[in-house]
């Protein structure tokens, strides 16, 4: 089997802010990609920032200079380091990770189950 668990989020003042980790674990040979989005209510999903496991990384161009991705290949966990939250920041984050896992009909695409950033004015 393979999970990804997220941990970090909360409420925060704007201005503020938080760290939010992922990851995956199980059954797994490597994790390739691993990326954060997000969804706000009535809002489509957005692609937040990616970084593969080589370290390249790609942000969406409403974070960049405020949020950083960040990678430890050992524990198959990335970050996401966000710095000067906006309330239009708010929504639920979930983390997504490209798989190879031991049992090749497990390889697939996993997400974590959603964490809550909340931007207050």
């Amino acid at each position: 089997q393979v999970q990804v668990v997220e941990s970090g989020g909360g409420l925060v003042q704007a201005g503020g802010s938080l760290r939010l980790s992922c990851a995956a674990s199980g059954s797994i040979v490597s994790v390739n990609v691993m990326a954060y989005y997000r969804q706000a209510p009535e809002k489509p999903r957005e692609l937040v920032a990616t970084i593969t496991r080589e370290g390249v990384t790609h942000y969406a161009d409403f974070v960049k200079g405020r949020f950083t991705i960040s990678r430890d290949n050992a524990k198959n966990t990335i970050y996401l380091q966000m710095n000067n939250l906006k309330p239009e920041d708010t929504a639920v984050y979930r983390c997504y990770a490209l798989v190879l896992a031991t049992t090749p009909s497990l390889s697939d695409d996993y997400w974590g189950q959603g964490t809550q950033v909340t931007v207050s004015p």
